[in-house]
């Protein structure tokens, strides 16, 4: 049977085709850039203070409000207290004797940055504030549902009709989320969002990989989809910039989803996804039009009716041995690749959005350093690009996750009056980490075996999930003390980077088939 790519190799490398496929597919990945990190300004946390009822001002830090609340001191700054105000109210002469309660009547929030959060909109403040984590948490969530069900239904019902559903549905559902009144309902559906929006990330990965060939897909792979996704990071600052409300803050970012629906007309199904499921006819009209566009005649037949018989018997074959996720811990090397997977992945994922998440607790300006982290992505992503190519794949991950780590131990030691090297230490770090991230799919990729490839990477990807689910809590640790997450990401990369040195080196290597083909750990294979 001859390879997919060979029958279709007639339409050439780089012509028109390729070419409105690589831009479009690369163009949807945008809004994915910013509907996750949107919470990044729609669920800051504004100066407060509570609200005393007695006196007429309702502005942040109003007349009488200083000699009405106790201070506290937050990362090192006096301020007045967030949660507490005296007991008796009325007296402006309060003493820091008095006793004190809680924030009964409210809170009054500073305008100064935003005119609405989601925080200023249901108070997710003081016993409450633990919400807004969790918000950004039940995203990420949904995140890992739908990395588990966008291959399952991808498979079952086609490539683009789920391309195009899910766009659908982060789409749609981000612009209900606008009109939500209570925090359970904006809950609910930034899980459907989250939910959404990796289902379509991954289903225009893959209708990419399907559509075009080898030397294309490489290029698509780890610049289109990627370096679309950090233009859509980018433009998150600047829209949230000039719009401060967090309701019309998500209608503009919702929008232009619909913008996306002529491509309906100019990207068709996976042909190989159509031949897997016997409708020649429809996937050879594909590639005949594609030819037409590329200015080729195609040959007479395409696709011989018994090479798609001898894939979907291939395919019925194959549920005569089914393998289960147990096989990815059947034998010693596959066990430890797993094991050591699932942690990497995980600790990458946490460092990667802890930093993004991180943002507003940085010095400095939260837009303008919004911009620098969007900016990391590209240097990061670039960087990829290049260095993989002639490195190792071992000194590759292991160095950028290792530098990561180690600009976030720095940060520590500067000075509180340096704010801008930490800010910079961070974005260095930032920078090496989306690298990684970006470039652990091609190695997780060629470390594992054909028959259980896409059950490990899901295992992985899912793990990976967890991580970001926690990065939401580490970044909370931000407003209480800002070098503290830094810390925990700066450990935690530095043991990171020493596992991924445990890793096989499989640069220039042909990808393992069955799991008696996998390469034990490095430091197994120095011993023999």
């Amino acid at each position: 049977m001859r390879d997919f790519d060979e029958d279709t190799a007639f339409l050439g490398d780089w012509g028109p085709y390729q070419k409105l496929i690589f831009i479009l597919l690369g163009l949807s990945s945008i809004p994915n850039g910013y509907v996750g990190m949107a919470m990044v300004f729609m669920a800051d946390i504004p100066p407060h203070h509570c609200r005393l009822p007695f006196l007429n001002s309702s502005s942040y830090g109003g007349p009488g409000y200083n000699l009405s609340l106790p201070t506290e001191e937050v990362r090192g700054e006096v301020i007045l207290s967030r949660c507490r105000r005296y007991a008796e109210q009325g007296a402006l002469d309060a003493g820091s004797n008095q006793s004190s309660e809680r924030c009964l009547d409210g809170w009054v929030f500073s305008k100064e940055r935003y005119v609405s959060t989601i925080v200023t909109e249901w108070d997710l403040v003081c016993d409450d504030e633990w919400k807004t984590p969790f918000t950004v948490t039940l995203f990420f969530f949904g995140v890992l549902m739908g990395s588990f069900l966008s291959g399952i239904i991808s498979d079952r019902y086609g490539r683009k009709c789920i391309f195009f559903a899910t766009m659908a549905v982060q789409t749609v559902f981000s612009l209900i989320q606008a009109a939500s009144n209570s925090w359970e309902m904006f809950c609910v559906f930034y899980f459907i969002v989250g939910l959404g929006q990796i289902a379509n990330y991954c289903a225009a990965f893959v209708l990419g990989c399907e559509l075009l060939n080898k030397s294309c897909r490489v290029s698509f792979a780890t610049l289109g989809v990627s370096l679309s996704y950090a233009f859509g990071y980018l433009c998150l600052p600047v829209f949230a910039y000039f719009i401060r409300d967090w309701r019309m803050l998500r209608v503009a970012l919702s929008a232009p989803g619909f913008l996306y629906i002529p491509m309906w007309w100019f990207i068709p199904e996976s042909p190989l996804w159509l031949l897997s499921q016997g409708r020649v006819e429809e996937a050879e009209a594909i590639i005949r039009a594609a030819a037409k566009k590329n200015g080729i005649t195609p040959p007479d037949v395409i696709f011989k009716r018994d090479d798609t018989a001898q894939l979907m018997e291939k395919d019925d074959g194959d549920d005569q041995k089914k393998y289960t996720w147990l096989d990815l811990i059947r034998t010693t090397n596959i066990r430890n690749i797993t094991i050591l997977n699932v942690i990497i992945w995980s600790i990458i994922s946490l460092t990667y959005y802890g930093l993004s998440l991180n943002t507003p607790n940085m010095d400095g300006d939260p837009y303008l350093n919004c911009v620098f982290a969007a900016g990391t992505e590209f240097a990061g992503y670039t960087m990829m690009y290049f260095v993989g190519r002639y490195v190792s794949r071992r000194l590759t991950l292991s160095s950028c996750i290792f530098f990561c780590g180690i600009m976030l131990l720095l940060i520590k030691i500067v000075p509180a009056e340096l704010g801008a090297l930490s800010v910079t230490l961070a974005m260095f770090g930032k920078m090496s980490m989306t690298g990684a991230f970006a470039f652990v799919y091609l190695y997780g990729t060629e470390l594992l075996p054909t028959v259980v490839r896409n059950m490990g990477l899901g295992m992985t990807t899912m793990a990976s999930r967890v991580g970001s689910m926690l990065s939401a809590q580490i970044a909370y640790i931000g407003t209480y003390n800002k070098v503290l997450p830094y810390i925990l990401m700066g450990c935690m990369s530095i043991i990171c980077g020493v596992l991924s040195l445990l890793l096989p080196e499989t640069k220039d290597e042909a990808l393992p088939e069955h799991i008696s083909q996998v390469k034990p750990l490095h430091c197994v294979t120095e011993k023999s």
